[in-house]
């Protein structure tokens, strides 16, 4: 469990009455962005509170009349989900910031310059973001407000969201490392063994990690894989 001291106040008013459990910060926000969370290291007490800093419990009947239930941790769920997590002026200024890069990688990752069809590096994509001065939502799943920031800074850097089909040829002896390697790496869409031992198989991957794609082949098959570009879309 978090710390008493640690704990930040989450709060849900509903029915004409105030909800509130002590919760740690970052896991209340991962559970709003609708990730899965452990339920122990998220709450300090696993207690309903009228007001948390009074020690004014809610009584099991008011929960039950209020979230039709009496279980503590779906009515926790709740009043994360629905309401609001009290995070320190510190707590949020991280929090965004920790968002902000993980927003400027995904597009980096995923989106391509149309007119090259290569990507942005994270430098020009952070240039364009600081120029719109778009505002994030630290409780908002990154790949949602990504697809949102990239219409507001398509006027100043182009992007587009594309995914490639590329084929991938490995010779026999580099089979076993470059298999997990790839598989590790992204969405193998099929596989085939040829007669001779190489293994060839067709990735989608984002657009924007084809130039990673070609590292990581250079390093597990010392630059004798072959690809090709099967589609992009």
């Amino acid at each position: 469990m978090v710390s008493l001291e640690k704990a930040v106040i989450a709060r849900l008013r509903k029915g004409g009455e105030n909800f509130e459990v002590l919760v740690d910060p970052y896991l209340a926000r991962d559970l709003k962005e609708g990730k899965e969370v452990d339920f122990e290291e998220l709450v300090a007490v696993e207690e309903i509170f009228h007001d948390a800093k009074k020690g004014d419990r809610a009584s099991a009947e008011d929960l039950e009349k209020t979230f039709q239930t009496r279980d503590v941790r779906e009515i926790v769920k709740k009043i994360i989900t629905e309401g609001d997590v009290q995070i320190t002026a510190e707590q949020r200024k991280e929090m965004l910031e920790q968002k902000r890069k993980q927003i400027i990688e995904y597009i980096r990752r995923n989106a391509i310059d149309p007119r090259t069809n290569a990507p942005h590096t994270y430098s020009r994509i952070e240039s364009a973001l600081d120029q719109t001065r778009v505002s994030i939502d630290i409780f908002k799943p990154v790949e949602a407000q990504a697809r949102e920031i990239v219409k507001a800074i398509k006027p100043i850097l182009p992007l587009k969201f594309e995914e490639i089909d590329i084929a991938i040829k490995v010779p026999p002896n580099y089979t076993g490392k470059a298999i997990s390697a790839l598989y590790n790496f992204g969405n193998v869409l099929k596989e085939e063994w040829q007669k001779d031992g190489s293994w060839i198989c067709v990735m989608r991957i984002p657009a924007g990690m084809q130039g990673e794609l070609m590292d990581l082949l250079g390093r597990v098959t010392k630059g004798e894989a072959m690809t090709k570009i099967l589609k992009r879309g």
